[in-house]
């Protein structure tokens, strides 16, 4: 019985996704680089040629960013964030001081927006370095015109 179970624990493999030649890519390393606005490959090159535009190609060392694809997900995350710290002092401020409607409007709402601002490019950057680091969206080298799993083109 002992060996059946050694044999299986044996034959157990890592899975690594988008091949295995290239050296692994840091998750934490890359999503922390894009955060901050940098080439989550080296670091140094900028992720940004405008606010919410990210460079084709990185002046550093040349990775390039054409495939990337971080539409949804940047703007979902900012909602969650930004969404639960304004309900939160909005609540908080509610129970401590008895104010009316319009003077947390007139807080609130700047606040949310200010916020909203701030964090947007530096999410979007995390999620570029997430996409780069687990090689999506043809980051790996993969043409991502086919679909394995289905078998056909991706319309």
């Amino acid at each position: 019985m002992m060996n059946g179970q050694n044999s299986s624990a044996q034959s157990t493999k890592t899975m690594r996704f988008g091949g295995g030649e290239e050296a692994e890519r840091n998750l934490g390393q890359s999503i922390k680089r894009g955060m901050r606005c940098t080439c989550p490959k080296c670091g140094e090159g900028k992720l940004f040629r405008a606010f919410l535009k990210p460079v084709d190609n990185c002046a550093v060392c040349g990775e390039d960013f054409t495939p990337q694809r971080a539409d949804d997900l940047p703007p979902y995350l900012v909602i969650v964030i930004v969404g639960h710290v304004a309900l939160a002092g909005f609540m908080l401020t509610d129970l401590k001081w008895q104010v009316s409607m319009w003077t947390h409007l007139a807080v609130w709402v700047p606040v949310t927006i200010i916020m909203s601002l701030l964090m947007i490019q530096p999410i979007k950057g995390g999620v570029i370095g997430l996409q780069w680091a687990v090689k999506m969206h043809g980051f790996g080298g993969k043409d991502d015109s086919v679909d394995d799993g289905r078998g056909g083109p991706v319309d």
